[in-house]
């Protein structure tokens, strides 16, 4: 192999260790999401498992918080699908980087439009995940039962 090659395969892999160290807090955010898309679906589930013994008014109550979580849930998917995507084009942006260097190509403007672009679908996937915080922190009930 020659030396020069080398170097190559050397420089591309100092240049892929930042997308990768993205990867990771992507990954830890999709954590973050999950758990509370997972949350949401249990107290809908709860909800729906309890409905039939509620009272009238209680019941009332229980379809205002059914809409609510099918709300939050819906954000928390969309959170989910861009910060999934956003992981997917950093993905892309690592091959694209090794393929620019093994074959020689001049893709530098391909690496950079995919990271613009994962940029975007990942600010798009925070501010679903924020939208979603803040709807369950405006909507939520601390008091005594009414």
């Amino acid at each position: 192999m020659p030396v020069e090659l080398i170097t190559d395969v050397a420089h591309v892999i100092q240049l892929a260790i930042a997308p990768v160290f993205l990867l990771t807090g992507v990954g830890s955010l999709l954590g973050v999401m999950t758990s509370r898309l997972a949350r949401v679906i249990d107290r809908g589930r709860h909800i729906e498992a309890t409905y039939a013994t509620l009272q009238p008014l209680a019941r009332g109550h229980a379809d205002e918080e059914l809409c609510v979580l099918a709300h939050r849930a819906s954000l928390a998917s969309w959170a989910i699908n861009f910060s999934t995507a956003a992981a997917l084009v950093v993905c892309g942006v690592i091959g694209t980087l090794f393929i620019d260097a093994f074959l020689g190509t001049n893709l530098k403007w391909l690496v950079g439009a995919l990271f613009f672009a994962a940029m975007i679908l990942l600010i798009c996937g925070l501010v679903c995940f924020l939208r979603e915080v803040y709807v369950a922190t405006h909507t939520v009930y601390i008091g005594p039962p009414r």
